[in-house]
């Protein structure tokens, strides 16, 4: 069984699997920095979902990236998370 980063740089050779995963970096850098941070909170997506009065299949479709979430919702969520949003280009 070949591991992740051997499998990733295989994958990556193929021009159209490079443009997909190139273009699908920002949505799973904000799912990784939300459950990074809902977990430092010691938070279930269930709690978090409460304070931002939505639900908790709202907050799992984010987190598994299946979905961009707006500023305004991202600023919400900062506001439920007790901290602070920061967008940067690179």
């Amino acid at each position: 069984m070949k591991a992740w980063n051997e499998l990733k740089k295989e994958l990556l050779k193929n021009p159209e699997f490079k443009r997909q995963y190139e273009e699908s970096q920002p949505e799973y850098e904000i799912a990784r920095a939300i459950i990074r941070v809902r977990i430092e909170k010691k938070m279930t997506q269930k709690e978090l979902a409460k304070k931002m009065n939505t639900t908790q299949s709202v907050i799992s479709r984010v987190e598994q990236a299946k979905t961009s979430p707006s500023i305004s919702f991202l600023k919400r969520l900062a506001t439920a998370l007790n901290t602070t949003l920061q967008i940067q280009f690179k």
